[in-house]
């Protein structure tokens, strides 16, 4: 039978919405043309697909039965639309970036959006992870280029180069910590509420080998996976939150927040970045590189 493959797919919209205003909307026509392209479909074949009511529209006997067998021709044709789609992507060159949320957002979207006014035809793709895990994709080759900071993740098997340098500091909101004209030393800073990234996170593993060797111990009050939640929980007096300073750029403007002065601040880290030898996309990566090395700040 011989009919036209939008008059079903007008078809599937209105049996999927039970409206014929809807599916003139997903279908961005007119509804009296919805309601047309129903009357021919019904009229060829010979059969009343739609109960119409002034309130509702149903589906008939006849039009459930033929609702199925449209509903699984248009989901296996999408698919396949899909699948083709993903195939052309994957012709496409393309740069994988491990990175945690935090570097992703503070540091590297200016490198990013460098990269791509040059490169339009890369297909960028950002894993969010710890350093840790970064340095796994980037062994299994399942990612071209790996962030992290200098502690917690080994790249001794692979190019490195360090993008900047940065300094870890202790903020809190002056209102419920009235610090700002105080300098404490180690041992006075940890009797407050110290919030801080959990042990999973290189930022731990730092301040506590920090503060051993100054024989400092330290009970976090709060340990999180994400430094924005740790400044926003800082914000409303939670405690005294430990956070790279490359995060502070969105609550500089806040006249309540404060960086805690200490006496004995903790040494400055570095973000560093990682590649391989050899690999299919290393041309784009060297040109990611490039972007990286021209704008890095030491």
């Amino acid at each position: 039978m011989d009919i036209n493959y939008e008059l079903y797919k007008v078809f599937y919209y209105v049996g999927k919405t039970l409206s014929f205003s809807e599916a003139s909307k997903c279908l961005f026509i007119s509804q009296s043309a919805v309601s047309q392209s129903i009357k021919v479909l019904e009229k060829r074949l010979d059969t009343v697909l739609f109960i119409r009511s002034t309130k509702k529209v149903s589906l008939t006997r006849e039009g459930e039965i033929l609702f199925k067998h449209v509903e699984s021709a248009i989901n296996l044709l999408t698919r396949g639309e899909n699948q083709l789609c993903e195939a052309e992507n994957e012709k496409k060159v393309q740069l994988r970036i491990a990175a945690s949320n935090s570097i992703s957002k503070n540091v590297l979207l200016p490198y990013i959006n460098e990269f791509h006014k040059n490169n339009k035809d890369a297909h960028i793709k950002i894993f969010s992870c710890d350093a840790n895990t970064g340095a796994k994709l980037l062994e299994e080759d399942k990612v071209d280029v790996a962030f992290a900071s200098t502690v917690g993740a080994s790249f001794s098997n692979h190019n490195v180069i360090t993008l900047k340098t940065f300094q870890d500091v202790f903020v809190a909101n002056k209102e419920f910590f009235p610090l700002e004209d105080r300098v404490l030393k180690m041992e006075e800073l940890v009797e407050y509420p110290i919030l801080m990234m959990n042990k999973e996170d290189s930022s731990n593993e730092f301040l506590h080998s920090h503060l051993l060797k100054n024989s400092v111990d330290l009970v976090p009050d709060m340990e999180l996976n994400s430094n924005e939640l740790l400044i926003d929980l800082a914000k409303v007096g939670m405690g005294i939150a430990f956070v790279p300073e490359f995060c502070l750029n969105h609550v500089e403007d806040d006249e309540n927040m404060i960086k805690v002065d200490i006496m004995d601040n903790v040494p400055t880290r570095k973000i560093v970045v990682a590649t391989k030898d050899e690999g299919e996309n290393m041309d784009v990566v060297n040109k990611f590189i490039d972007v990286l090395n021209i704008h890095q700040l030491v």
